[in-house]
């Protein structure tokens, strides 16, 4: 699965000092003056306590948002009043593109913990991005890098092993860790059980067996919402079901 590219904004020290960020995503060789006119368009919001909306669906094109601290999910609700969580965001990572085409949001987005955001206006962002050739060819890339995680969310849903949908979460979940600077073979999940399950189109029972299954092969350690990843090639193997992967019910659920 594609990685999101982040946003770190760990250039921008003076205003992000708290920023605990460490990679690099804004192009090499932008002079300080052209940081700072970026800089002096990124506002910080309030903090957000877990479970508060960032934004909402019809809720019009502010700007894009990074978490420096915390997750959220992008979720839509059915007419029957279910909940179907259509992405999750990890710090640094730049959301709230789906308003880019209408002017207006089309899914919510829910702080999975206390969390802090930063929004970058985005009429002030884009008319930065036309003086800052690198800066637009970065933004493009983050755009076109969207969609394909929206391609991805569909290869995911079209797997038809569980486990496999189980397997290639835990798997992206850790290239993402890795990307934004964290580690990526034993993390916390900033998501329960229920939304991953609401994500990856399984029942939550589905989602606990192949935690369990993954755990008892070995190849992952959980406990609670922290995952040890103990084999990094036999979980690529279970993500792309190279091994027949498939969580079958279980006596004991570790997970």
């Amino acid at each position: 699965m594609s990685d999101p590219i982040p946003l770190d904004l760990v250039r921008l020290r003076r205003s992000c000092a708290d920023c605990s960020l460490q990679m690099l995503c804004l192009p090499a060789g932008v002079d300080a003056d052209d940081l700072g006119r970026l800089e002096s368009v990124v506002q910080r919001r309030k903090p957000l306590a877990k479970g508060d909306s960032l934004y909402r669906i019809g809720d019009p094109l502010r700007g894009v948002f990074v978490a420096s601290e915390g997750s959220f999910k992008t979720v839509v609700i059915n007419p029957a009043g279910e909940e179907h969580v259509l992405g999750f965001h990890l710090p640094g990572e730049l959301f709230g593109l789906d308003a880019v085409g209408t002017g207006q949001h089309r899914c919510e987005a829910v702080a999975l913990s206390d969390a802090r955001v930063c929004e970058l206006p985005f009429a002030q962002l884009s008319d930065i991005a036309t003086k800052l050739p690198s800066l637009q060819r970065q933004l493009l890339r983050v755009i076109g890098q969207s969609a394909d995680r929206d391609h991805d969310h569909v290869d995911v849903l079209s797997r038809r092993q569980a486990g496999e949908r189980v397997a290639l979460f835990v798997h992206s979940l850790s290239e993402r860790f890795r990307r934004i600077g964290r580690p990526a073979d034993d993390f916390q999940l900033p998501m329960s059980r229920d939304e991953i399950a609401r994500y990856l189109g399984l029942v939550l029972e589905t989602v606990s067996r192949g935690f369990s299954r993954l755990h008892e092969d070995g190849i992952i350690e959980v406990r609670g919402r922290r995952v040890r990843i103990l084999d990094e090639e036999a979980l690529s193997r279970a993500a792309n079901g190279g091994d027949g992967f498939t969580p079958q019910p279980r006596k004991r659920d570790r997970a």
